[in-house]
């Protein structure tokens, strides 16, 4: 089996949820022997692929946007970083293009980019007909840096990229192979709000289905490393033979001045023990 060598990547995007604190902890869960493929059917920001740079990958999210940003980002990213150069992080510019409706795939991608780095919280939502509203954040950051989406497009050379569900993902998953999820947090913990953002998304009838798409990994020979938010009934639904549940504090990033914050718990449940 292949143990990754490749130096970790900036991811381009921010997440809400996403999985950055979980790096530290990361590499006492890796197969020690190594893997061989990597796939990530909740990708979301990709902080733990570009953290692992893996050689080969699958990865896919429900978010047709943002595969294909990721895919334009492969393809195409001296184009997006053109595209992305000619924006402004005002609020008057954010709501400007906000609204435009773009047919080419690097503008697209830079729209996307754009909102993701300037909006409220890097939360992607969109309201009952598919329109994002996520009102603007006021950063002060640069929103872009063209060196980090080069070495972005760079890592993302060698991995396969789709819009499916993440059922539909097992048919790439071989033995020995490593699989990491991240689906969206079903149920409230600790009192956090992240809630509120997912409950329409992922509901407990797909953490049901997910515990089985993990039954379906175990059986083929692979790992799976998860994580999920520290509650009984999500403990209930993952609790597998053999395998291990640890839990994880953690500071809330999510939320605005009004927001609950604070240190909550999450698990991580693998077979690699």
């Amino acid at each position: 089996m292949k143990i990754n060598v490749n130096p970790p990547v900036k991811p381009f995007l921010r997440w809400a949820g996403g999985k950055s604190w979980l790096i530290k902890h990361l590499y006492q869960y890796l197969p020690k022997e190594g893997f061989n493929n990597y796939h990530e059917p909740f990708l979301g920001g990709a902080s733990i692929f570009f953290h692992l740079h893996p050689e080969k990958s699958f990865l896919s999210d429900l978010n047709n946007d943002l595969i294909e940003t990721y895919i334009t980002v492969k393809n195409n990213v001296e184009e997006v970083i053109k595209e992305i150069s000619k924006f402004e992080n005002t609020e008057a510019f954010y709501y400007s293009i906000r609204h435009q409706q773009f047919d080419n795939d690097a503008k697209k991608a830079a729209q996307f980019i754009y909102l993701n780095q300037t909006s409220f919280n890097g939360i992607y939502r969109v309201n009952l007909r598919g329109v994002y509203n996520v009102p603007f954040g006021y950063r002060s950051k640069n929103f872009y840096e063209p060196d980090v989406l080069r070495s972005a497009s760079q890592a993302l050379a060698n991995a396969e990229l789709s819009n499916v569900d993440f059922k539909k993902s097992i048919d790439n998953i071989k033995a020995n192979d490593l699989v990491f999820l991240d689906p969206p947090y079903t149920v409230t913990h600790n009192n956090n709000g992240f809630i509120k953002y997912n409950k329409n998304l992922f509901d407990l009838d797909s953490q049901y289905a997910l515990s089985n798409y993990i039954d379906q990994i175990k059986d083929l020979g692979a790992y799976y490393i998860l994580t999920n938010a520290a509650h009984h009934q999500i403990e209930e639904i993952f609790k597998k033979e053999n395998d291990q549940i640890l839990r994880l504090d953690r500071a809330s990033l999510i939320g605005g001045r009004n927001a609950k914050r604070g240190k909550y718990a999450e698990l991580v449940i693998t077979n690699i023990v």
